[in-house]
């Protein structure tokens, strides 16, 4: 039997009707098929892995806990059987679970330690084998699966220069290191969702790997006074989607907005102004790109701003004027840079939306283009419809959905124009 006949045949059993898989697969298919051993050691963080195992479910996952005695003190585990209607590994037995998972045949595509102790760190790092956690993470790295660490500690004890010297020790044999969250003196757990981003991107397809793309995202705002400004109704929310799409694809990928997103892996740079965001991204594109995905709402016209607040009670009359176009000025510069743009219209048929679209993907040399009818919706929601039409004439792809999917719909396309 091959791994993935293992697999299958283990999920044939009747755990597989455990009451929580019902969630397998409700939030995406991202870890469908996906053997995930989660080691569990004795961190006050471990109250957090319930939900976390959950999230790795609910993105397609099969996830087995194993966990350290220190962490039932924590943590009981009937409480991870439940999460994850898988039985807990708290000794090693005549199934030998250790290579059953993380052997050279296992069934494990991925040991995640969340959270991970400073004692387990040092062990691992110097091949010490005295817990059912530290006896899976030896077998797996003697059998090339993937192994992810999620520190958790106080700080204190993260600052001792033995432990750095053992974090960056794993990280030299190519283990991934989540986190942690540095605040109220506690090196705390990363959150679950920064975990599940680290987990889709090592176990996806990475169709984007080694390649660099930077997005915009969001609305600009345009100053009047040092209190008022010009903006409109972009959420950020696609562009958000967006960027972590890529990532999960492999990407390296910078993120231009004036939000924050807040996870290790992605760069973001901030700003305020449409000409901020031009500046940032004409800057940041002198390093070397392979993709522009413009997103942003860029506001199309701007006003001299007062230096003082502008006195309410009368008529306001601004003039404006209108602001540089990031795009003609990208691709100018960089004739050869993929770029893909987003076109929103309000009120209008499909018909002439697509003219509209087919008109500005022309104009601007743009590779791609999104059109939608924001006047159906779509700004600050959390579906949208598109259209995504490219340089080579044909029928534009039709995608609806939530905007997570309609990212991963326009990372296809990004992929494939890359090949």
């Amino acid at each position: 039997m091959d791994k993935e006949e293992r697999q299958n045949a283990a999920r044939s059993g009747a755990e597989k009707f455990h009451p929580t898989l019902w969630i397998q697969g409700q939030k995406s298919s991202s870890l469908a098929g996906k053997t995930i051993v989660l080691g569990v050691t004795g961190s006050i963080g471990a109250v957090r892995v319930v939900e976390l195992a959950r999230e790795l479910i609910r993105n397609g996952a099969d996830v087995h806990p194993v966990m350290t005695e220190a962490a039932t003190h924590i943590l009981h585990p009937d409480a991870l059987h439940y999460a994850t209607g898988n039985p807990v590994i708290t000794e090693l037995g005549g199934r030998v679970e250790h290579v059953e998972f993380c052997g050279l045949k296992g069934r494990a595509d991925l040991l995640l330690i969340a959270p991970a102790t400073a004692n387990t760190i040092g062990k691992i790092a110097y091949g010490i084998d005295d817990t059912t956690v530290t006896s899976f993470t030896t077998t797996a790295l003697g059998s090339g699966v993937p192994l992810m660490v999620v520190p958790a500690m106080h700080e204190s004890m993260y600052r001792h220069p033995a432990v750095a010297e053992n974090i960056a020790k794993l990280r030299g044999w190519g283990i991934s290191i989540v986190g942690p969250k540095l605040e109220e003196g506690i090196a705390k757990i990363a959150s679950n969702e920064e975990i599940v981003l680290e987990v889709e991107r090592t176990l996806g397809k990475r169709g984007l790997e080694k390649r660099k793309v930077i997005i915009t995202s969001g609305s600009t705002a345009e100053s009047l006074d040092p209190i008022r400004i010009l903006t409109n109704r972009a959420s950020g929310k696609t562009g958000r989607e967006l960027a972590l799409e890529a990532y999960r694809s492999g990407a390296d990928v910078t993120l231009v907005h004036r939000n924050r997103l807040g996870f290790a892996g992605i760069r973001e740079i901030f700003v305020e102004s449409a000409a901020e965001m031009t500046d940032a991204v004409l800057s940041e594109l002198q390093k070397g790109y392979d993709v522009l995905i413009s997103s942003a709402a860029i506001a199309d016209y701007t006003a001299e701003p007062s230096p003082e607040k502008i006195k309410s009670g009368g008529e306001l009359v601004l003039r404006l004027k209108p602001t540089r176009k990031l795009i003609k000025e990208c691709r100018e510069k960089y004739p050869d840079l993929v770029i893909i743009g987003f076109k929103a219209e309000a009120g209008v048929g499909r018909e002439e939306l697509l003219r509209r679209a087919t008109s500005t993907l022309e104009g601007s040399k743009l590779d791609l283009i999104a059109a939608n009818d924001v006047g159906k919706g779509g700004m600050g929601t959390e579906e949208n419809e598109l259209y995504l039409l490219g340089r080579e004439k044909g029928e534009p792809r039709h995608v609806s959905g939530d905007k997570r999917k309609l990212a991963a719909c326009v990372l296809e396309e990004v992929t494939g124009l890359l090949k």
